[in-house]
């Protein structure tokens, strides 16, 4: 436990930005997860509907610094990549 008060501060600014960073790396994840449930169905009219909007969540947690900005174009790509295939199919 800290025991000096910049120490103390510093604690309580970390809990508060795990909680900030949790929230929308968590939303992220879920956004991402519903775009491959949809490439799975085959549906690529609605893959490339729901594209933007999980394009977009991702870049904005990576301008915040949520997740590195490599990361998020690693990111990007696949889902790209894989609304392209299912387009394709």
């Amino acid at each position: 436990m800290a025991h000096h008060k910049d120490a103390i501060k510093r604690d309580r600014q970390n809990t508060k930005r795990n909680a900030y960073n949790r929230h929308y790396r968590t939303l992220m994840r879920g956004t991402v997860k519903k775009l491959r449930a949809i490439v799975a169905d085959g549906d690529g009219a609605a893959a490339a509907a729901a594209l933007p909007n999980a394009v977009s969540i991702v870049q904005k947690i990576a301008s915040k610094g949520v997740i590195h900005k490599r990361q998020a174009a690693r990111r990007v790509s696949r889902m790209a990549k894989a609304v392209n295939a299912a387009l394709k199919a």
